[in-house]
């Protein structure tokens, strides 16, 4: 028996901008009630597709049709008022207004309201969080929510203004694996209720868990597409990266290998309390916790960032003054923020400078800058870390998540850390990007390197590291060695 009609179907895409070919001939379709991933790297053309869905964007070529309708010009608006609703990564809410006054703005606004109908806004907005089982105060600033609550605010929305299609743009990059398994829930009600959803994630676990169909997009082909279960993680890597990404284990580390970081009693009051741990030469350690347990702020300490109220931290048995990055820097600890684009990189500044920044010290003599031997340091570095850019000089902001990731990369290693501290060294970025920056920890490592790795990727922790430790309300809850534990025991001890 023949399917639901496509909600929305697009035929024989083609998008070009001033020669370039950003989609080639794409056909897409998404029917009521289906949840549909688009996956594909960074430059594959899954931005363009979502704009050209989403009316941003016109086709150079192709049909498209909503609801049974051809298009013959596509707009935001037209597409607004035919049910597509987009949830960008930074969710486009108003961060002075209030929960209700969010929900409920652009229902208002269409309808054509003069004033604004606050007592109808909170009905309107608590009757759709009931819809998807959430419950928020409808008093509350979007500004003072956290970051999972924020997006459960968008999809509320979207829903108050009757959405029939909803994309989410990289929904789970800011959540914890706790906000994740209740995004996914709310997104199987939305389709139960007939609700069409376009995913659009890097994170391959959830891409298959919760659609029912993938579609893979390479340099603006299609180049696979089928059933979630065709797919496995190996699959979808390979049709996303056109090549086989092995899941590489560090090597083991060497016996009596020699103490390299040795961390005691650190606390922050209200932050963190009672922090010890060593790290040894070559070893790769895991930290990892749900949001709020400290470990961004354990992260910062280490590195001079964070005052510690007490405590000691030493390396190579040279101890290290707390709260002071100057000094840390000195004794060769480096720090990749999570936040790379507010905290790691000057977004102004070429490729070049971002990198040779960490070293104008060491190509400085009285007061005068050697800037040939300087930018050659700095291009060797970049060329080392394979860094993928037309032109040196252009500004960093035009490269993708994971080549940034490489060039703040860049800066500390060219100052030969004995310790490197990696906040999240792989948010944002894609499964290409993610296993080259794998390859590189485990390569710093096995060149003697001490790495400590933050993140809440369990499949990232479980590759990369040779112990872990877990985080909970600012404590070390447990110490875990990566070969005698899976996800699901370390899931488990995230949670409980």
């Amino acid at each position: 028996m023949a399917g639901p009609e496509p909600f929305i179907e697009l035929s024989s895409i083609t998008k070009r901008y001033a020669g370039v070919t950003a989609l080639d001939s794409v056909d897409f379709a998404v029917s009521p009630g289906e949840a549909v991933c688009i996956a594909g790297e960074n430059g594959s053309g899954k931005s363009t597709l979502i704009k050209i869905i989403s009316g941003v964007e016109q086709p150079t070529e192709g049909t498209i049709r909503i609801g049974g309708e051809t298009i013959a010009s596509n707009a935001p608006r037209l597409a607004a008022d035919k049910g597509v609703m987009v949830i960008f990564q930074d969710f486009s809410l108003f961060p002075n207004l209030s929960v209700a006054e969010n929900i409920a703005f652009p229902t208002q606004m269409s309808a054509g309201r003069r004033f604004f109908d606050r007592s109808g806004a909170r009905k309107a907005a608590a009757a759709v969080l009931d819809r998807i089982g959430v419950s928020i105060p409808l008093g509350t600033r979007v500004e003072d929510l956290p970051v999972a609550q924020k997006q459960l605010v968008a999809i509320a929305r979207a829903l108050a203004s009757d959405a029939q299609l909803i994309i989410m743009d990289e929904p789970t990059t800011a959540l914890t694996e706790k906000e994740v398994a209740r995004l996914l829930g709310i997104i199987r009600k939305l389709k139960d209720d007939g609700v069409a959803v376009i995913f659009v994630s890097h994170k391959l676990a959830e891409v298959l868990e919760v659609s029912e169909r993938v579609v893979v997009l390479r340099n603006g082909h299609k180049v696979a597409e089928g059933p979630a279960a065709e797919f496995d993680a190996a699959s979808l890597t390979y049709h996303m990266t056109g090549r086989d990404v092995p899941e590489e284990t560090p090597a083991p580390l060497a016996a009596g290998a020699a103490r390299l970081m040795d961390v005691s009693n650190l606390n922050k009051e209200g932050v963190f309390s009672d922090i010890s741990f060593t790290l040894r030469e070559g070893e790769i350690l895991g930290i990892t916790g749900l949001l709020g347990s400290g470990r961004t702020s354990l992260a910062k300490a280490l590195f001079g960032l964070v005052q510690p109220d007490s405590g000691s931290l030493t390396v190579d048995g040279q101890t290290v003054p707390l709260g002071d990055p100057i000094a840390t820097a000195v004794a060769r600890i480096g720090y990749v923020p999570e936040d790379r684009l507010t905290e790691g990189l000057f977004l102004t500044q070429s490729i070049i400078r971002n990198v040779a920044v960490g070293r104008l010290d060491a190509h400085s003599q009285r007061g005068v800058l050697n800037r040939p031997a300087l930018f050659r340091e700095a291009s060797d570095w970049i060329g080392r870390l394979k860094v993928k850019a037309p032109d040196f000089e252009a500004a960093v902001t035009s490269l993708s998540g994971g080549n940034q990731q490489r060039v703040a990369l860049a800066r500390w290693l060219s100052r030969e850390p004995r310790v490197l501290i990696l906040n999240g060294p792989s948010v944002g970025v894609d499964v290409g990007s993610k296993a080259d920056i794998h390859a590189i920890i485990r390569d710093l490592a096995e060149h003697g390197i001490g790495v400590i790795v933050i993140s809440d990727d369990l499949p990232e922790l479980l590759t990369t590291c040779h112990r872990i430790l877990v985080m909970r309300e600012g404590r070390i809850t447990d110490e875990l060695d990566r070969q005698a534990t899976n996800e699901d025991d370390l899931s488990h001890r995230l949670a409980s």
